[in-house]
């Protein structure tokens, strides 16, 4: 491609909303990703229970449990992201490269790109994640099976957050 053309089209692309732009003439095939790559994600490693470091985190489980025993409008109130997930060390989560707005689909009226049960491809589109104006498609770093959707379509959420748990496939 002509460096003179690539100039053209990415001076045409600067103050759009477009994210990624897939070009074909010819034999030749151009695809751009606008912005920054999101960040890389880190794995969460499981704690054995009687370490050191598992004790401390355990220690704010009390609260919880007086919670527990003493349902109340508070209790309602918890949203549903501060359920305790799942002990299972086989399962690992999908979280939010960014601070923005979590959607399930392309569009109000387009269905979901994945949806519980599903076996996804490494590199296929799971979600959209709104930032600044930008909308940043979220893909799977890794096959698996979806076993739950952890946040409501439309919904902020913030960076690091789960947004789905897989099985590895």
């Amino acid at each position: 491609m002509d460096v003179d053309k690539l100039k053209a089209i990415l001076e045409a692309l600067q103050g759009t909303d477009v994210t990624r732009l897939t070009w074909v003439s010819g034999q030749e095939t151009l695809d751009l990703r606008l912005g920054h790559p999101p960040p890389a994600t880190t794995a969460v490693h499981a704690v054995p229970v009687h370490s050191p470091i598992a004790s401390a985190v355990a220690a704010p489980q009390p609260v919880a449990a007086a919670a527990a025993a003493n349902p109340g409008p508070s209790q309602a109130a918890q949203p549903a992201a501060a359920k305790a997930p799942a002990d299972d060390r086989k399962t690992f989560t999908v979280n939010s490269p960014f601070v923005g707005t979590f959607y399930r689909s392309a569009s109000p009226d387009s269905p979901p790109f994945v949806d519980t049960g599903q076996v996804v491809q490494k590199g296929q589109v799971l979600c959209i994640v709104e930032a600044m104006k930008l909308m940043n498609e979220i893909e799977a770093e890794h096959p698996g099976r979806l076993l739950e959707v952890l946040v409501q379509n439309g919904s902020p959420v913030e960076y690091g957050e789960p947004l789905f748990r897989f099985e590895p496939a």
